[in-house]
């Protein structure tokens, strides 16, 4: 059986609660001089910008720890970086932030603190933050890392379009294939731009309630082998896949693509991160409504939810006993309400402490952007259950789902032949993993 945080949300915390049941900054910190901390990470560009705000709030409210956040590159490109670390100490780092792939190397490399270990120490009330997005990176009851930087995937649509063609939001790709010509009419070049992206097909398991890895996807013991040949969910996706782009519905785009021929009002579909909500609307710029819905299933079939993406917080096992609590300090910080609140509004990503719904400017920007609510519901609509599969070789596996998907929607290759040349190499990838980690 899945090992999962089993909280039940009664509702809002106020925000006076919240700030009281976390500990006051540097409570847990006494020391002469600041202790300084390391903090990498994988956000560029404008959402760089807005953690870099966050941790200048937390240096200048107070004297006993000093954080310097170092950009790392992408996630694959953070995460590669600690795979070549032998031990803590030699990381560099004391706060990390990776995506939610890295799981279960973070675990399996003795690099980590568990995030549960300072819980317990200082009596930290998790009910205060989302049973969600705890329940991703809580495995065997414990939670590993802290929740952060999260979103779930949404699909975003042409209302204008949409309405011209009289049709209704598809819930499935199915549905999408059926009135693409409807939206071809209306003025769509093109029904649905979808880029090629493995974490699409991470979600569609999820919808579908099937599991990509034996173990329960992971969560009860390591993978020893992939779970989606016997349970058809790979075909099942690459058919439907390469249908919609047979049909000239959901055209090949590439890598790249999705976004840009959205944008441009060329296609009347793109699926995206809820954490990408601000960027479409800064960009369409009002020359078009842009409605949100739910991640369609592949068919009526579907009934599952949708796990979450983006990226946690992991503490660095330095032995030095006044960096990890600093490190702990700064990581409350980060998730208090006021500071969850203000990295809602400038990044679009979830506000992980319930009550940030109780600060004013996300009320405000919430009221502004409606849209955002859709994947709100679709986060508590959601059960921990959906979250999806843990294996060390999960950053491995979801570049080979690129790889063998673009084979497919190219013609170079058949969705059958396709899932058995993936469920090979990502065997063989666990089966390296587990010999390295036994």
């Amino acid at each position: 059986m899945k090992k999962v945080i089993k909280k039940l949300m009664v509702g809002l915390l106020s925000a006076s609660m919240s700030v009281a049941s976390v500990l006051p900054l540097s409570q847990t910190v006494q020391a002469a001089e600041p202790v300084k901390l390391s903090f990498w990470h994988g956000m560029g560009g404008s959402v760089g910008e807005a953690l870099q705000k966050l941790v200048d709030q937390y240096n200048e409210s107070q004297d006993a720890v000093e954080v310097d956040a170092q950009y790392q590159g992408s996630y694959d490109e953070t995460l590669t970086k600690l795979r070549s670390s032998a031990s803590g100490s030699e990381v560099g780092a004391d706060v990390v932030q990776v995506f939610e792939v890295g799981t279960t190397f973070m675990i399996d490399s003795g690099l980590t603190v568990p995030i549960q270990d300072y819980v317990d120490k200082t009596d930290f009330d998790l009910d205060l933050l989302e049973p969600n997005l705890l329940a991703y990176f809580t495995i065997e009851d414990r939670l590993h890392s802290m929740p952060f930087n999260n979103s779930t995937p949404l699909m975003y649509y042409n209302k204008d379009i949409f309405d011209k063609a009289g049709v209704e939001v598809p819930t499935t790709l199915e549905d999408l294939i059926e009135i693409g010509p409807k939206l071809q009419e209306a003025g769509a070049a093109m029904p649905a731009s979808i880029g090629i992206y493995g974490w699409w097909i991470d979600q569609w398991f999820n919808k579908m309630e099937k599991e990509i890895f034996d173990h329960a996807n992971g969560r009860d013991g390591a993978p020893e082998s992939v779970a989606f040949i016997e349970n058809g969910g790979m075909e099942k996706i690459l058919t439907m896949w390469k249908k919609g782009v047979d049909a000239g519905v959901m055209p090949n785009v590439g890598r790249e693509g999705g976004h840009p021929e959205f944008i441009a009002g060329q296609s009347a579909i793109t699926f995206g991160s809820t954490a990408s909500l601000r960027q479409l609307l800064t960009e369409v710029d009002g020359r078009f409504e842009i409605g949100t819905a739910y991640y369609p299933g592949i068919d009526s079939e579907d009934k599952g939810g949708v796990s979450i993406g983006g990226a946690s917080l992991w503490m660095i096992e330095s032995d030095d006993e006044a960096k990890k609590d600093a490190a702990w300090d700064f990581i409350q910080f980060l998730v208090s309400p006021a500071s969850q609140a203000q990295w809602n509004v400038d990044t679009g990503y979830f506000p992980v402490n319930l009550a940030a719904h109780e600060e004013q400017n996300f009320k405000d920007n919430l009221e502004a952007f409606p849209q955002f609510q859709t994947a709100i519901d679709q986060l508590h609509n959601s059960t921990a259950d959906d979250q999806g599969a843990l294996a060390g070789v999960a950053q491995e596996a979801r570049q080979v789902f690129e790889n063998e998907l673009e084979k497919v929607i190219n013609g170079e290759t058949d969705p059958k032949s396709a899932a058995q040349a993936m469920a090979d190499q990502i065997n063989k990838a666990i089966e390296n993993y587990n010999q390295a980690n036994q």
